[in-house]
């Protein structure tokens, strides 16, 4: 198969992971084409819209008329502009994927978006977390890959244990319980506990993974399922902290097929005391750091996520 993931910007740099994954691990092709830069991470790119010259509209064309598979991410759908092109003049004999990522568009409107798929007749819809199934049942859950091999994801050892490092990058402090992991840090810094947090902002990717990598703790939010940023501190060998709900907890176990899962599950009530745990106990927190790092490579690799993805495409 051909499959030519499209999006406005990339969310979280999901698309270019998988469209890495597909190429690296499977005989299919992949590419992936981009409209915008939000927020300024950097996430590796293929073709992208505003750096285009002739040469690449020529490649766009002709992967627009030869893909198999067109694979819509956010909100993006056949009438994005493409430099000068619009998917919706090439739909004939394509396998029409949505894929949704949790934009505040969707999330706020999901029954606009059923509406319009099922007036369309479009049942090839994936969501990126469990939570989203809730907006869009007719959906199938698709976990974003993670390189876990690649040397940023490599969990680093030796780190320094007597203070205990604990890392967060939220994109939208608002929605990310920010405010919550400031407040508890700092009072438990001001009670005597070695504890730091590595507030982590407007910061290239590759150099926020790098600070992640050198903390023991990554709390990603509160907000009852995962982000991204879990992921990449899973791989990492960290203790993740995070307000996981039971829906998400029972997908995952169904998707990896293991009882436990290497989060630690917390909530706003019980926050503090997890850090204090983490904190207090070296064995449990490299117990749970080794775990979660053997939890991506056997059950979450981006093998097992790719191939997933494209029994999905050959079922559509």
């Amino acid at each position: 198969m051909k499959i030519l993931m499209i999006a406005e910007n990339d969310p979280a740099g999901t698309a270019i992971s998988f469209t890495n994954a597909i190429n690296r691990y499977t005989a299919h092709q992949c590419r992936l084409v981009t409209k915008e830069i939000r927020y300024n991470f950097m996430f590796g790119k293929d073709i992208h819209i505003p750096f285009m010259n002739n040469g690449d509209s020529e490649e766009l064309e002709h992967l627009l008329k030869c893909s198999d598979v067109f694979h819509f991410h956010m909100t993006a759908d056949e009438h994005i502009q493409l430099g000068p092109f619009r998917p919706i003049d090439f739909l004939k004999a394509k396998i029409i994927i949505h894929h949704h990522h949790g934009h505040h568009s969707f999330r706020s409107s999901p029954e606009k978006y059923r509406k319009k798929y099922n007036a369309l007749k479009r049942s090839s819809l994936l969501v990126s977390t469990p939570d989203l199934l809730h907006l869009l049942p007719e959906a199938r859950w698709q976990p974003n890959p993670v390189p876990i091999n690649d040397l940023p994801y490599l969990p680093l050892y030796e780190k320094p244990n007597n203070v205990i490092k604990i890392a967060h990058s939220p994109t939208r402090k608002d929605l990310k319980n920010t405010d919550e992991i400031i407040c508890e840090v700092n009072e438990l810094k001001a009670n005597g506990f070695p504890v730091e947090l590595d507030l982590i902002e407007n910061t290239e990717h590759s150099k926020c993974l790098y600070r992640k990598r050198k903390c023991h703790i990554l709390f990603d939010h509160l907000q009852g399922y995962y982000g991204v940023s879990s992921l990449e501190g899973l791989s990492q060998g960290l203790c993740v902290l995070a307000a996981l709900d039971k829906w998400n907890q029972m997908h995952i176990r169904e998707f990896t097929g293991q009882e436990r899962i290497p989060w630690v599950i917390t909530s706003t009530e019980n926050l503090r005391k997890s850090i204090i745990e983490l904190v207090e106990d070296r064995h449990k927190r490299e117990e749970i750091s080794a775990y979660s790092r053997r939890f991506m490579g056997k059950y979450w690799n981006e093998q097992v996520v790719t191939n997933r993805l494209i029994e999905f495409y050959r079922e559509c």
